[in-house]
Formats: structure tokens, C-alpha cells, sequence
């Protein structure tokens, strides 16, 4: 048998079996059925308001912030359909069908608005959303490096490119998990390699994170949703005059930082991209503030989350 061979099945066998016995685990937090299908919501603090975080496209980096973010009030994370604990859902991975899921969730979970919706990245879509068709359950919002429609469905051809660079990523990374090949380049430590920022948190968080990448349903997951980001941004476009209402908007120094991993992506058409785009943000709210992060890439969470912390503070004074 060729080594190759011998690895593939090594892994795949490897990453079988530890599949079967992290299902068995119970997770962080709780399962709550939406209608068909599970979704898990995790909490921590008390307070009120409760601090609701939505996660950027493929991540779950809620379970990095907790812990800072439950020292000043109640704060609820979780995994939207298809990733980390929570179930696949067969609906169209779009920020309106995101929005309606979270709502019912927090309903049958019982918790109690008004909250402060903190949104990553693609998650902030879905905050923006969430408030323009709640209003009465939202206190104000956080945009973490946050997008607007208005630049996202009028990209570059290079950015163009790098979308279905990352599209095709994903679809490869689905064939990999199933081999155990990205539980493998996990537990060698190829995540905080390419990302050395993050060492600075616990190894039992990193490890929470990283076990849902390990599974195929994260990478389709991640699939739908840069597959139908166009449709999101479509769905957005309805939230976009919020009034006097408080916004506090994340900008970070530049959206990939130089680096070996890096050296081949359009860096400069990225950064202009961002600038579009916190310059449509901007116009969100007349009540709205622009926070620098000096030292971060767009994973803010990761580069300065202690930026967060501080927005959510800004919040909480008005």
C-alpha cells in the first residue's frame, strides 16, 4: 500500500471514531428544536441587556469573547445552522432565513430583550437585519469589520476571483474533513500556525472551535452561505436608515495581514474594498461611532478583542 494511502486511511479511520465520541459529549449549551432541526445557544453573565453575538461566515468565535463580554451583562453565542453543535437545516443559508431562526430561537429559549446584537463580519448582515425588523427587542448594535451590500454586490473582478478562490476552498476543505485530513492539520497545530494570535487563548477554547471545522457540514455550511452572500445582500438592502438609533461600527487597520500565507491575495483591492464599505456603514445611524482597531486584520476577535469589549461598553453608556 502506497503511504499516501496509508495516511488517508489513518486519518479517515482516526477522524471516524472520534466523531462517534465527540457526538456523545454534551455540548456547552443548550439544544433548542426550531421547528425540525436543533440549534445551540450558549450562555453566560447576567444582566440585562443581553448581549447577542452571530458569528462571522465559518466561524464560531463567540466561544473566544464569552467570558470578557459576560463580565458586563448576560451574553447569548450560537452556532447557526450547520455549524459547531447545532443541526443542519435544509433552508437557504441566506441572512433572512438566519435572522427568522435566531428569533425563534431566542423566543423558545425565553430570552428576555432588549439586546445588543454584535455582529462579525457576514454576521453583521444578520444583525443589521435583525434590528430593522425587530426594533423593539434591540438596544443597539456592534458591526465587528462589518459589510455593506452597496460595495459587496459591486466587486472587483479581482475580489470577484477571490470569493470563488474561497468558494472553491471550501468545497475541497468538505472532501478533506471527511478524510480527517483538517482534524489532522488541527491537532498539528496548522490552525495557530497560520494564525498565531491564537495562542493567546486557552487551548480547551481553541480546541471547543476548532472541532467544528473538523466536520464536513461546516465547510458545506460556509459553501451555502458565499454561495447566496448575494442574496443576502439583497435581503439587506431594507436596513439602512436606522434613525438616531446607536451604532458602533469596527473598522480594522487592513483586512489580511502581509504574511507568507497572504503574500498571493489582492491585498490592496481588499483594503479598498473595506473602505467602501465603512464609508456606506457610516451613513447606517446618526448616532453612529467609528472605532479603530490599529492592530487587526478583518479577525478582529481574534487580532483586538478587547475592540469589542470596548463597543459593547459604548453601548451599554447610551
Amino acid at each position: 500500500m502506497n503511504l499516501q494511502y496509508l495516511f488517508l486511511l489513518l486519518t479517515t479511520t482516526y477522524h471516524i471514531f472520534a466523531s462517534v465520541k465527540e457526538k456523545k459529549q454534551l455540548p456547552p449549551g443548550k439544544l433548542i428544536d426550531i421547528g425540525g432541526y436543533r440549534l445551540h445557544l450558549y450562555s453566560q453573565g447576567q444582566g440585562n441587556p443581553t448581549i447577542i453575538l452571530d458569528h462571522s461566515l465559518g466561524g464560531i468565535e463567540g466561544y473566544f469573547l464569552i467570558e470578557s463580554l459576560a463580565e458586563l451583562t448576560k451574553v447569548c453565542i450560537y452556532d447557526r445552522a450547520g455549524y459547531g453543535w447545532s443541526d443542519r437545516s435544509s433552508r437557504k443559508r441566506t441572512s433572512k432565513v438566519i435572522v427568522y431562526e435566531l428569533d425563534e430561537l431566542l423566543t423558545k429559549a425565553n430570552i428576555k430583550p432588549p439586546y445588543i446584537l454584535v455582529g462579525n463580519s457576514f454576521g453583521s448582515y444578520n444583525m443589521r437585519l435583525y434590528a430593522h425588523l425587530f426594533p423593539e427587542k434591540v438596544k443597539g448594535i456592534v458591526l465587528t469589520d462589518g459589510l455593506h451590500e452597496t460595495a459587496m454586490l459591486t466587486m472587483s473582478l479581482q475580489i470577484i476571483a477571490l470569493k470563488i478562490f474561497f468558494f472553491s476552498g471550501f468545497l475541497i476543505s468538505i472532501l478533506g474533513s471527511l478524510l480527517g485530513i483538517i482534524r489532522f492539520f488541527g491537532m498539528c497545530g496548522v490552525f495557530e500556525l497560520i494564525k498565531p494570535e491564537l495562542k493567546k487563548f486557552p487551548k480547551e477554547t481553541r480546541d471547543r472551535v476548532k472541532k467544528s471545522f473538523y466536520g464536513y457540514h461546516h465547510w458545506l455550511t460556509m459553501a451555502q452561505e458565499i454561495w447566496h452572500i448575494d442574496d443576502s445582500g439583497e435581503q439587506i438592502k431594507i436596513a439602512n436608515d436606522f434613525g438616531d438609533f446607536p451604532i458602533v461600527s469596527i473598522k480594522s487597520q487592513t483586512f489580511f495581514k502581509p504574511s507568507i500565507f497572504s503574500f498571493f491575495l489582492p491585498l490592496k483591492a481588499t483594503n479598498e474594498l473595506r473602505d467602501k464599505i465603512h464609508q456606506d456603514l457610516s451613513k447606517l445611524s446618526t448616532n453612529y461611532t467609528e472605532v479603530q482597531a490599529e492592530s487587526s486584520s478583518h479577525f478582529v476577535w481574534i487580532d483586538q478583542p478587547e475592540i469589542i469589549i470596548q463597543a459593547v461598553k459604548i453601548i451599554l453608556s447610551k
